[in-house]
């Protein structure tokens, strides 16, 4: 089941960043027990915006990420690391041009479905594979047409009560991201 859920996963992905989108971003951080999180999402911008008056508007992007988690431990007989793909939609409250230094500042949130390979870590049991995943942040964008991203995030996932015990995890992101379109 690992198996064909990774691979399955990493055909999809390859097909999508065939498909062009908007951006890609790269993400690094630690959540609850010390369990790092790697990973790559591509974005694809939603043509959609609201609240356009004044200021500040909200745009809208559809993110698929893939993403690696581990932890170090030294009970081997307990899973260390699992990879999740995941696919969100994302809000941003953003200004319409840069305010200081070229630097134009964000809010987002995001709320989303993601599969588990596993469906433990470390002890941590997570009951099923299918996951809620939700993130707050906040960041900058900066450079020519704002094609570059530096964000954090606070990400949480749990599968919100469908089976118990529902541990569910929390990290800390950083992301980096650039537009290419």
């Amino acid at each position: 089941m690992k198996v064909k859920l990774v691979s399955g996963a990493l055909l999809l992905f390859i097909s999508l960043q065939a498909s062009a989108g908007n951006g890609v971003s790269v993400m690094g951080g630690e959540g609850n027990a010390d369990t790092r999180y790697t990973g790559i999402s591509w974005q694809w911008d939603m043509t959609k915006r609201w609240f356009t008056d004044g200021d500040w508007e909200v745009a809208g992007f559809w993110e698929v990420n893939l993403s690696h988690w581990k932890r170090d431990n030294d009970n081997v007989s307990q899973n260390n690391k699992l990879t999740e793909v995941g696919i969100t939609p994302v809000f941003r409250l953003q200004r319409k041009s840069p305010l200081v230094a070229g630097l134009t500042p964000y809010a987002e949130l995001g709320i989303g479905a993601h599969l588990l390979s596993d469906t433990e870590i470390d002890g941590r049991n997570f009951s099923t594979s299918f996951q809620f995943g939700e993130h707050v942040g906040v960041g900058v964008m900066f450079g020519k047409e704002n094609k570059y991203d530096l964000g954090y995030r606070l990400h949480h996932l749990s599968n919100a009560g469908i089976e118990k015990p529902n541990d569910g995890i929390t990290f800390h992101v950083v992301r980096f991201g650039y537009r290419y379109q």
